[in-house]
């Protein structure tokens, strides 16, 4: 399974760990995901959802049409 959010679309990314040596190392860095179970009112149902915690975050902000259309395109699974 890809490290990568199903909403946002947010993935790894590279760079590198600094030391106080300023010595360069490569590093990668990850998503905060989270997998969560979410009820969506427009289909009526639970949704489980790999998701950042930033993108959790504006699924309550905003409401879950977002993930509705989603679950439509068949990008998510709805149970």
């Amino acid at each position: 399974m890809a490290r990568r959010c199903q909403v946002s679309g947010i993935g790894p990314v590279a760079g590198n760990s600094v030391s106080h040596a300023h010595n360069k190392t490569k590093k990668r860095f990850l998503p905060n995901l989270q997998k969560k179970r979410i009820w969506v009112k427009e289909l009526n149902k639970f949704v489980t959802v790999r998701v950042s915690a930033s993108a959790l975050r504006t699924i309550s902000k905003n409401g879950t049409s977002q993930i509705a259309k989603l679950v439509k395109e068949k990008k998510v699974k709805a149970r």
